[in-house]
């Protein structure tokens, strides 16, 4: 179940960084100053804080790369939910190496921001940086079992709540129970008889 609500993860990562990070990266995606010419730089090479449009593409950068730092970080999620993503993205950069045209020719929506600031993502690299950062926790061996509290743990607890003055999860407060009859030291109210008596004075009585 675990690994199946990472696979629909993994198919929410790749539907942010094609739409939110691409859109986004296109936005922010500027040549240099040619010349010496500041009016090619964003905002005029002045404050960025006025331009609503670039805070927007950085919300939608920052928002993407929350999500996948979160993907990657969390050990409770399964680590298909970056990694299938980190995949496609390797997969992609690989065929962009071996042929560009077959690799651009790939990319959906290429007429739109979004497939544009795709395309520009693989030419400049970052489709195969951040496809190599998210198919860490792929190689982590404890990522794809199930997270336990063992007995072990669940005692180190107890004990360090009874360290400080408390009581663990186990504890339970018992008040002696009141001692029975059969618990009481048993007490001689017999009265003794001449057979208790030894033999000889038993004789010497009969004479």
């Amino acid at each position: 179940m675990r690994h199946w609500i990472g696979m629909i993860l993994a198919v929410v990562m790749a539907g942010v960084l094609f739409f939110s990070g691409a859109w986004g990266y296109l936005r922010l995606l500027r040549f240099p100053a040619v010349g010496g010419q500041l009016s090619q730089l964003p905002a005029g090479g002045g404050s960025l804080t006025s331009d609503h449009r670039v805070l927007l593409a950085f919300a939608a950068i920052a928002g993407t790369g929350l999500l996948a730092g979160i993907l990657v970080a969390m050990p409770r999620i399964s680590p298909l939910a970056a990694g299938v993503p980190g995949l496609l993205l390797l997969g992609w950069t690989a065929l962009y190496l071996v042929s560009v045209r077959r690799a651009v020719g790939l990319i959906p929506l290429r007429s739109d921001a979004f497939g544009a600031g795709f395309e520009a993502m693989l030419f400049n690299g970052i489709l195969g940086a951040a496809g190599v950062a998210m198919i860490s926790p792929m190689f982590v061996p404890s990522r794809w079992r199930a997270r336990k509290t063992s007995r072990n743990e669940a005692a180190g607890a107890d004990d360090f709540l009874t360290m400080l003055g408390g009581s663990g999860p186990g504890d339970t407060a018992e008040e002696p129970a009141p001692a029975g009859r059969a618990d009481q030291p048993t007490q001689a109210s017999r009265i003794p008889t001449v057979a208790d008596f030894p033999s000889s004075f038993n004789v010497r009585r009969t004479q």
